[in-house]
C-alpha cells in the first residue's frame, strides 16, 4: 500500500471520530439552556450612544419588520392590525418595512417615524429585488446560464439603481441556495447546482447590489439567503425538510454563503427548512456559532416571512413565545412578519429567558447597517422623485437587459446546422401561446414590475422583418395568474390545435414556443411532472406528425424533461424566462444576429425519476455496466442525463488541443494549466472553457468531478488561442466534517472542455 494511501485511510478514521464527537456536542448545544454569550461588535460611537438612550421596547422595535400595511397616500388606519402597526411606527417599535416602494410613498412613511417617534430612528425599506425592479433581467437561473460574471454584476447594479431610486435600500437577494432538484420551483431564483459557479455568481450579485459603498444612494444592502440548505428540500417540495450530511453542508451548501460574506454582504436571511431536526430560524449552530462566531459576520440576520412563528408548526416550539425565545437566542436579529418579537420578546427578557445582551447585540447590528446606508445623516436620501423619474426604466437599462438575455440562451441541440435561420425564410410558421405572451417571459419574483411589458417572440420577429404566420395552437392558461395563487392551466380545451396542425402541414419550417407560464416556477411552485404543462406536449406531437422540420424554443424557470423532443426535434433552444427584452434576444438568436454561448447551470434529466440529478455526484461501489442486474442503474431508463451540467452549443465549432500542465511550482501545490482552443468554423463565437478536478482516492469519497475554473473566450472565425488557468492548493482541497479545509497528497486528474463531459484530461501527482 502506498504511504499516502495509508495516510488517507488513517485520516478517514480520525476525521470520522472527530465528526461523531462534534455532531454530539452540537446536539447538546442545541438542547442545553441558552447561554448569554454574544459576539463582540465594534459598533460606532453613534450606535453605542443611541443604544444607551433606548428603552427595551424601542430596542425590540428595531428587531421588528412589518409588511406594507398602509396606503400612505390614503387616510391613517383607525382599526385592526393596521392601526396597531401605525402606532408602532409612531412609538419607535418598527425597525424595517417591506413591500413599500416609490420615492413619495417611502418618504411619507419615513416621516412618521423620524418626526413622531421619540428617537426618530429611520426605517430600512426592504423589497425582493430579485432580477430587476421595473426593468427586468433574465431570471437568476437564466443569468447563471450566461456564466458571465460581469454581466450578472451589471444586472444587479442596475436593479439596485432602479430600486434605490424608488426608495428601496435593502433587497432580499441574492438567493444562493444550491439545488439539484428541478422539481423545486425556487431553482429559478438561484444559480443552479454547482458550489463553485454559485459562489462566483453570489459574489458578483452582492458586489452589484452594494457597489463600492452602501452610503451611495444608488446602492442597496444585499441579503444572502436562505441560511442554510433550503435548496435541498426533500422531494423538491417547498418549505420541506432538508436532511444532508456534513460533507454536503460544508462543500456544497455553505461556499456560496461564505462568498457573500467575503464580498461584504450586509445581511443574511435564515430559511423555512429544518436541517438536522432544527428549523433554520432557531438553529444556534448555523446563526450564532458558525455565521456570527467562526465566520465573524457583523451584519444582521433577518427571518424569512413568518418563519419564527412557523417553528410552532414544525413542532420545535410549543407556542409563539417559545419560538421567539429560540429564535432570538439562536441569533435571529429581526422578525419578518411573525409579530413575535414586538409582542412577546420583552416578556421573555423580563423572565430571564433571553438576556438583554442578546437584544443589545441584535439592535447594534441593525443600527450599524442603517448607519452604513447613511440613513442617520439623511433619512430621505432614497426619496428623490426626480431621480426616480430619470432612472427607472432608463434606455441604458433595457440595453443591458437585452445584452445579458442574449448571453443566457442555451443551444441544446442543432442537428444539421438548422439554426440560424435566414431572415428571408419562406413558409415559416410560429406556433405556441407563449410566442405571443408578454407576461410569462418576465418570470416570477417581479413584484414591482408592470404586467405585459415583456417583448414577445412575435414582436422580436417583427422587428427583424421576418415573414411568418402565427397560430396559438392551444390556450395555455385558464385565466389570469398572479404571484400568490396557483396557476390555472388549460388541460381540456383543444380549440386552436387543428388550425395549428393545418398551418404546420402547409409550412416549410415551424418554430414552436412551448414551456411554463411565468408563475409556474418560483416560491411554492414545486412540480412532480417536468414536462410541458397542459396540452402543449400533445400539440407538439401532432405538429410533428405533419412536419418534423421543427425548431423548439423552450421557455421555463427550471430544467424540463425534453426527452421526447430530443429524440425527434432537430433544433432546441433553452431560452428560460429572459425578462423585459426576451423577444428581441430570442429572435436575434434564431436568425443569427446573436450567436448563442450559454451553458447549463443545472443538469437536465431524462425522466423525473432521475431527480435529483447532478454532475458532481459521488462514486458508487457498483458502477457497472455488467451482464447481471446487480449494478447501480435503472431498468427502464439510462442513468445519464439528457443534457449535462455545463452543456451548450454554438453556431461556431470549437476544438480543444494541447492540454498541458506546468508543474514547475508543484512543490507549492500550485499548477498552471493550459489548452489551445480553436474556432474551426466560419462564424465568430464565444466558448466557455471549463476546468474540472477529480480526486480518484481520498480519505472520504470525493465527487467524480468538481468545477474549479472557467473562462469565456471570444474567437473570430479560424482563430486559435491558448487558454491558461492557475490552480492553487485550495482547488485540490475539501472541507472535512468540522468545516476545516483539508489537503491530502496524492494523484489528481485535470479535465478541460466545453461541458462537464470533458474529453480532455491529464493526471498529476501532488505531495
Amino acid at each position: 500500500m502506498k504511504p499516502d494511501t495509508k495516510l488517507k485511510r488513517k485520516s478517514k478514521v480520525i476525521l470520522g471520530q472527530i465528526a461523531a464527537l462534534t455532531m454530539f456536542l452540537s446536539f447538546l448545544s442545541c438542547n442545553k439552556p441558552i447561554a448569554n454569550r454574544t459576539n463582540n461588535l465594534s459598533a460606532s460611537n453613534r450606535v453605542t450612544n443611541l443604544l444607551a438612550k433606548m428603552t427595551l421596547e424601542e430596542k425590540i422595535g428595531q428587531m421588528n419588520q412589518y409588511n406594507g400595511f398602509w396606503d400612505v397616500t390614503g387616510p391613517v388606519p383607525v382599526a385592526g392590525d393596521a392601526k396597531m402597526k401605525y402606532e408602532h411606527l409612531r412609538t419607535g417599535q418598527v425597525g424595517s418595512v417591506l413591500n413599500v416602494a416609490g420615492a413619495a410613498e417611502v418618504r411619507k412613511m419615513q416621516e412618521v417615524v423620524v418626526n413622531e417617534s421619540r428617537l426618530g430612528i429611520p426605517l430600512i425599506f426592504g423589497l425582493d429585488v430579485i432580477h430587476g425592479h421595473k426593468t427586468l433581467f433574465p431570471i437568476p437561473l437564466a443569468e447563471a446560464a450566461s456564466w458571465d460574471l460581469e454581466a450578472i454584476k451589471q444586472g444587479a447594479r442596475i436593479s439596485a439603481v432602479e430600486a434605490a431610486a424608488r426608495g428601496i435600500n435593502w433587497t432580499f437577494a441574492p438567493m444562493v441556495d444550491i439545488s439539484r432538484d428541478a422539481r423545486w420551483g425556487r431553482v429559478m431564483e438561484g444559480a443552479g447546482e454547482d458550489p463553485y459557479l454559485g459562489s462566483m455568481i453570489a459574489k458578483a450579485r452582492v458586489e452589484g447590489f452594494q457597489g463600492e459603498s452602501l452610503s451611495d444612494p444608488s446602492t442597496i444592502a444585499a441579503t444572502a439567503k436562505h441560511f442554510a440548505a433550503y435548496g435541498f428540500a426533500e422531494g423538491g417540495r417547498d418549505y420541506n425538510t432538508a436532511d444532508i450530511g456534513t460533507y454536503t453542508l460544508y462543500n456544497v451548501v455553505l461556499p456560496p454563503f461564505k462568498a457573500c460574506l467575503d464580498a461584504g454582504v450586509a445581511t443574511f436571511m435564515n430559511g423555512f427548512n429544518v436541517l438536522n431536526g432544527i428549523p433554520a430560524t432557531g438553529d444556534r449552530f448555523l446563526q450564532r456559532d458558525l455565521l456570527k462566531g467562526k465566520w465573524g459576520f457583523d451584519g444582521f440576520i433577518v427571518s424569512d416571512w413568518g418563519s419564527i412563528n412557523e417553528m410552532v408548526a414544525h413542532g420545535f416550539a410549543a407556542d409563539l413565545k417559545e419560538a421567539v425565545v429560540a429564535a432570538a437566542n439562536a441569533g435571529c436579529d429581526m422578525d419578518m412578519e411573525s409579530l413575535g418579537y414586538v409582542k412577546l420578546l420583552k416578556e421573555a427578557v423580563e423572565e430571564g429567558r433571553v438576556d438583554i445582551a442578546v437584544i443589545d447585540e441584535a439592535v447594534s447590528r441593525i443600527l450599524q447597517v442603517k448607519e452604513q446606508l447613511g440613513l442617520f445623516d439623511d433619512p430621505y436620501k432614497y426619496c428623490d422623485v426626480d431621480r426616480e423619474e430619470l432612472l427607472v426604466g432608463h434606455a441604458d437599462h433595457h440595453a443591458a437587459a437585452l445584452d445579458v438575455a442574449r448571453r443566457s440562451i442555451v443551444l441544446l441541440k442543432n442537428d444539421g446546422q438548422l439554426l440560424p435561420l435566414k431572415k428571408k425564410q419562406q413558409g415559416l410558421a410560429v406556433i405556441g401561446a407563449l410566442a405571443a405572451d408578454k407576461n410569462s417571459p418576465l418570470g416570477s419574483w417581479r413584484i414591482q414590475s408592470d404586467d405585459e411589458t415583456a417583448i414577445s417572440v412575435l414582436e422580436g420577429l417583427d422587428k427583424l422583418g421576418v415573414d411568418y404566420t402565427y397560430e396559438q395552437g392551444v390556450r395555455l392558461k385558464n385565466g389570469a395568474t398572479d404571484f400568490i395563487r396557483e396557476v390555472p392551466i388549460n388541460e381540456i380545451d383543444t380549440t386552436g390545435m387543428a388550425a395549428a396542425v393545418e398551418l404546420a402541414k402547409q409550412s416549410e419550417q415551424v418554430i414552436m414556443v412551448l414551456g411554463e407560464v411565468g408563475f409556474q416556477s418560483g416560491e411554492g411552485r414545486s412540480r412532480t411532472r417536468l414536462g410541458f404543462p397542459g396540452l402543449q406536449q400533445e400539440l407538439l406531437e401532432r405538429v410533428h406528425e405533419v412536419n418534423d422540420n421543427i425548431i423548439l424554443v423552450v421557455m421555463s424557470g427550471r430544467p424540463l424533461v425534453l426527452t421526447w423532443a430530443d429524440k425527434r426535434i432537430p433544433a432546441i433552444l433553452q431560452t428560460w424566462q429572459l425578462g423585459t427584452q426576451s423577444g428581441h434576444a430570442i429572435a436575434e438568436t434564431l436568425f443569427g444576429d446573436s450567436n448563442p454561448s450559454g451553458k447549463l447551470p443545472m443538469t437536465f434529466p431524462r425522466a423525473v425519476g432521475q431527480v435529483p440529478i447532478y454532475y458532481n455526484h459521488f462514486k458508487t461501489g457498483r458502477p457497472g455496466p455488467i451482464d447481471l442486474v446487480f449494478w447501480s442503474h435503472y431498468i427502464d431508463e439510462s442513468i445519464y442525463p439528457l443534457y449535462p451540467f455545463g452543456h451548450g452549443l454554438s453556431y461556431s465549432k470549437f476544438d480543444y488541443d494541447d492540454l498541458t500542465i506546468d508543474t514547475t511550482m508543484a512543490s507549492t501545490r500550485n499548477l498552471g494549466v493550459s489548452v489551445t482552443l480553436e474556432n474551426t468554423s466560419d462564424q465568430d463565437g464565444v466558448e466557455i472553457v471549463q476546468l474540472y478536478i477529480s480526486d480518484p482516492f481520498a480519505s472520504v469519497v470525493r465527487p467524480v468531478k468538481e468545477l474549479k475554473g472557467f473562462q469565456k473566450v471570444s474567437l473570430t472565425a479560424g482563430e486559435a488561442q491558448e487558454v491558461r488557468f492557475q490552480l492553487t492548493e485550495k482547488d485540490f482541497s475539501y472541507y472535512n466534517q468540522l468545516g476545516e479545509l483539508v489537503f491530502e497528497p496524492g494523484q489528481f486528474v485535470i479535465h478541460l472542455g466545453g461541458s462537464s463531459y470533458c474529453e480532455h484530461q491529464v493526471s498529476v501527482s501532488l505531495n
